[in-house]
């Protein structure tokens, strides 16, 4: 799904053009949600789990530079919703496009040995470190997605070392949470790695990875991100296709 983003992305610098949406469109993303008890702050509630957040204001559509807006019609067409990340980092346009195009080079780059499935997994593992549940919840649907494991990701949430992981799985993640704790990365770190197959650049891709979404982690922490209810159920069960082939 994030690849959708990259070719989004191409868009970005247009300026200029006339925004493409009615009033309305993007439904209640200029509005304000009430407020929510922050005792329910976890809760996966219809009223709760929708809501972007209440901390920061939303722009209005008419107020936003038109190739975010645009970009907003094309991915809620895409995916008939809107994520919430969209909606709340579009309160700062200059900080979203940054956004976006370092998650585009860290994320979907073509080259190096870790798969998409890796990557979300990654993302889980350091996300749940970081006690964050739009990027865990997000990215586990993300993760069944790709790697065609609709438990794996829950595993993760709940200990990632006694989780269904292969040996290569378990120092890739080893290392992420450490970059991710900022621990002291010695030798021993980088050997562990190259003992499962990863060179160099594969742990640099690891480790920009995680420190990419620890940013992220913290910028969904101070402004309540909430996780779209579309996430909790995405991959969870295999398409007639897939179960055919």
């Amino acid at each position: 799904m994030w690849r959708l983003l990259r070719s989004s992305l191409l868009q970005l610098g247009r300026r200029g053009s006339p925004s493409l949406l009615p009033p309305g469109a993007l439904g209640s993303f200029g509005v304000r949600p009430r407020t929510v008890s922050s005792n329910h702050a976890y809760s996966t509630g219809e009223r709760n789990a929708t809501k972007s957040t209440e901390r920061f204001p939303l722009p209005k559509e008419e107020d936003l530079p038109n190739d975010i807006a645009e970009l907003m019609k094309r991915e809620e067409a895409k995916r008939g919703f809107l994520p919430n990340v969209l909606k709340v980092m579009s309160h700062r346009p200059v900080e979203l496009r940054a956004f976006l195009a370092y998650f585009s080079a860290v994320v979907n780059k073509e080259t190096g040995n870790l798969s998409m499935a890796d990557k979300e997994l990654i993302i889980v593992a350091t996300s749940v470190a970081n006690k964050v549940p739009y990027c865990a919840i997000a990215h586990g649907a993300l993760h069944r997605m790709y790697s065609k494991k609709p438990v794996l990701a829950d595993q993760i949430t709940v200990n990632w070392k006694m989780a269904d992981l292969s040996d290569r799985e378990l120092a890739m993640l080893d290392f992420a949470l450490a970059v991710c704790r900022a621990d002291t990365i010695t030798k021993e770190h980088f050997q562990k790695l190259e003992a499962h197959g990863f060179d160099r650049e594969d742990a640099w891709d690891i480790g920009a990875i995680s420190a990419f979404f620890a940013m992220a982690n913290r910028i969904a922490q101070f402004t309540d991100m909430q996780p779209n209810l579309e996430y909790y159920t995405m991959g969870r069960t295999l398409r007639e296709k897939e179960k055919t082939k």
